[in-house]
């Protein structure tokens, strides 16, 4: 520590940003952390849930439901994905569900002006981005609370689709279908095959998870989250990450606007209700903190899938419409459902944050 003019100055190493994040600095020499406890019961408890209903369910345990489980849990797995990197940030993203009618629709009606079918998904998918890109820039702009802001675009998006379609679903080309219901593997009556949504799913999972660990902006974005003005102060564009964390969740949004919208082939302007309800509880179950800076990619892949497997299981040992209703609304064949179930998922999820003690009042207590 050398003296200048009587006064002490301490040398700083010039680790930047990246002394902030895991794998850089001089900590990325340290040996790798084993699984942590909290991510462990996780999968143990996804593990257990499945045993159980194999056990006490008949045909649970058999490829064609595996199946089935798999496509009715795609879509809130892409969605959690999406809403895992906003919450790491330590914001939210409430317009998820209107971006999932809006893009859905969009892409149908461009379908069905003569668009080429993959063009007209395009376009649903950059409607989405364009959302998120939206929500990023009002939230770093303005500095308005990634609540308010959210909240906002979600009656924006809504109001335009319902606008735009006078409330009325339309039907899609017969070429829309296939995204949603072809599938691969298809080997008679036992194994129905794989459809395109799980294929999309797991692609979306691994990209995103690889970024999210590996990537310089992946990791960015856990310092913003722990710690935003330490991470400012280090070097970070912060503004910047927010804004592409945004952009990720629109675009996940808009994927699950597009193949639901292909599954039934039609539009839904009045869907997507309170998904983004079921998106946040599949994050949070899966051990994301509400406060940022903790959360996975396969933590959110897990939460979804405990939530889907608690609903099908149920169902198939009987359990009534209304007591299993709560833990498998979004994942019945229909895929637009009631605003009920979503108000008890928002129930759970923060039942689920206030075991950890560290979600705030608002999402632990509902009125």
């Amino acid at each position: 520590m050398p003296i200048q003019n009587g006064s002490p100055t301490i040398t700083v190493p010039a680790a930047g940003a990246d002394a902030l994040v895991p794998g850089k600095g001089p900590a990325a020499a340290r040996p790798a952390k084993p699984l942590s406890l909290d991510k462990l019961m996780i999968l143990l408890a996804f593990i257990a849930l499945f045993a159980v209903f194999s056990l006490t369910a008949n045909n649970f345990f058999t490829a064609r439901n595996v199946l089935t489980l798999a496509l009715q849990t795609s879509t809130i797995t892409i969605m959690g994905i999406g809403v895992t990197f906003t919450i790491i940030t330590g914001g939210i993203d409430l317009s998820i569900g209107s971006i999932v009618a809006l893009s859905g629709t969009l892409a149908v009606m461009a379908a069905n002006a003569g668009m080429p079918i993959w063009l007209s998904m395009v376009l649903g998918l950059l409607s989405g981005v364009g959302c998120g890109l939206l929500n990023g820039l009002v939230i770093t702009g303005m500095k308005l609370p990634p609540f308010i802001a959210t909240l906002g675009m979600m009656m924006v998006a809504r109001g335009v689709v319902l606008t735009i379609t006078n409330a009325m679903s339309k039907p899609a080309p017969d070429a829309f279908g296939h995204l949603g219901n072809d599938t691969l593997f298809h080997y008679g009556r036992q194994f129905p095959g794989i459809a395109y949504p799980v294929f999309i799913m797991v692609v979306v999972a691994l990209v995103l998870g690889f970024f999210l660990r590996k990537t310089r902006m992946g990791r960015y974005t856990y310092a913003i989250g722990s710690n935003e003005e330490a991470a400012r102060l280090s070097g970070i564009k912060v503004a910047r990450v927010k804004v592409v964390s945004y952009m990720i969740c629109g675009f996940c949004a808009a994927l699950t606007g597009i193949i639901l919208a292909s599954r039934m082939v039609t539009s839904q302007p009045n869907g997507g209700v309170s998904y983004e309800l079921n998106a946040i509880a599949s994050s949070v179950i899966g051990g994301t903190s509400l406060m940022g800076g903790i959360g996975t990619v396969g933590g959110a892949v897990i939460g979804s899938f405990i939530i889907g497997v608690l609903g099908v299981g149920l169902t198939m040992q009987g359990a009534s419409y209304s007591c299993s209703r709560s833990s498998s609304d979004w994942s019945s064949s229909s895929p637009w459902q009631s605003t009920r179930s979503a108000t008890r998922k928002r129930n759970s999820c923060g039942q689920a944050n206030h075991r950890r003690s560290r979600g705030p009042s608002s999402l632990r207590r509902i009125p």
